[in-house]
């Protein structure tokens, strides 16, 4: 299932998908990090200002994410080219998975794509069975910053339920 605003919803076991890191490597999603927690960050656009920020963001964070042994994944529709120049522009280490052919497959399987053709803003985190714990989506013009990340985190670390965002 999925929430009123399309997004998949926790408890839900999250889809497996395969996509482009590299241009000699892919990303099994969810199935690749078993065992630890997942963080699927989907964004509209490479190069947009909103966009270009949440990711910086999530580069400064990522000690704090490594405290959760939590994996970070940004996907968006943007080709795996315009990934790397972003990614090597901005200073940005994590993988930026392209979900470009066919454009936004793993979007629409998490309920994060939108009519524009674009993944929507959107945040999953998943428990380290590949079950979602918590999901949050915002406007496009909206950093939804690393506060609700860290607490769905830090849920799953002590045990307690996490829900929707």
């Amino acid at each position: 299932m999925t929430d009123s605003n399309g997004l998949i919803e926790p408890g839900r076991r999250a889809p497996d998908f395969s996509l482009p890191a590299t241009p000699d490597g892919r990303h099994t999603g969810p199935a690749q990090y078993r065992g630890r927690p997942v963080v699927l960050a989907f964004y509209p656009a490479d190069w947009s200002p909103v966009c270009g920020d949440q990711m910086v963001l999530y580069q400064a964070a990522k000690p704090e994410f490594d405290r959760y042994g939590a994996a970070v994944l940004g996907i968006s529709v943007d080709s795996l080219w315009s990934h790397r120049a972003f990614a090597q522009s901005q200073g940005i280490e994590f993988p930026l998975l392209a979900d470009f052919e066919p454009k936004g497959a793993v979007a629409r399987a998490y309920g994060a794509y939108t009519p524009r053709g674009e993944a929507a803003r959107a945040l999953v985190v998943l428990d380290p069975d590949g079950t979602v714990a918590w999901s949050h989506i915002s406007p496009p013009e909206v950093n939804p910053g690393a506060d609700g990340i860290l607490d769905a985190l830090e849920r799953l670390r002590s045990g307690r339920e996490v829900m929707a965002g």
